[in-house]
């Protein structure tokens, strides 16, 4: 009895924990979206700056197209496509356009295709691909589109000035310049903490059937002892 009191309530309180956490995570997103759809790029940047925020974008793709190396898919080798980005308003962005197959031969690059003309983009706001454990890069390539290890903001400052904080993934294949564009989350949604919190209220229903069980066979025990 003193286990189930002290786990019950703790466990019914984190149940509560994930439900309220769900509900912000819910009002967020919404917010998230509204923003999305109704402001502009240069006040959307200027606002609430954070990975996984939904963006909305127009303006044209430019010249400059890196090749982010060792990225798989399906164990399958490939590269991921990042394109300089020039909205119609606001500074300019790098727009990971999804992955694309390696050719065969590590000498030879994948064609890239940029399409020219005016396009409206959506996606999410994403860190800049720099991973946290990586063998020297050697010396940089030259011509493009370029084959590079890693993309810190740094790297790009002498091609394309005025870069913002992160860069756009986009978020489906079906859009202007898209290749294989489907990212895992990269944030928890509402729906996560809503199986979390199904699990500690189902944790606390177990506990609760345990004590009522093991309570049931003491009493049962006891009466037993006093009929012999």
């Amino acid at each position: 009895m003193l286990f189930s009191g002290f786990f019950l309530p703790v466990l019914l309180g984190l149940g509560i924990w994930q439900l309220d956490r769900a509900g912000q995570k819910q009002a967020m997103l919404e917010s998230w979206q509204q923003q999305a759809e109704n402001l502009p790029w240069q006040q959307l940047i200027e606002g609430e700056v954070r990975s996984g925020k939904p963006v909305r974008v127009t303006g044209m793709y430019g010249d400059h197209s890196w090749l982010l190396d060792n990225r798989t898919r399906d164990g399958v080798p490939g590269y991921e496509v990042i394109t300089d980005f020039y909205p119609l308003e606001g500074p300019p962005v790098l727009v990971n356009r999804g992955w694309i197959q390696a050719p065969r031969s590590r000498e030879r690059l994948p064609g890239i295709d940029t399409p020219e003309g005016l396009f409206t983009l959506s996606g999410r706001l994403a860190d800049y691909p720099v991973p946290p454990v990586l063998a020297d890069q050697g010396q940089e390539e030259q011509g493009w589109p370029r084959r590079v290890q890693r993309l810190p903001r740094e790297g790009v400052t002498n091609e394309v000035e005025g870069l913002p904080a992160l860069i756009i993934r986009l978020d489906s294949g079906q859009q202007p310049g898209a290749f294989r564009a489907d990212w895992a989350p990269d944030l928890m949604g509402p729906g996560t903490h809503y199986g979390y919190a199904a699990q500690w209220f189902a944790l606390a229903v177990a506990l609760t059937i345990l004590t009522v069980v093991a309570s049931y066979r003491k009493t049962g025990a006891n009466n037993d002892n006093d009929n012999g």
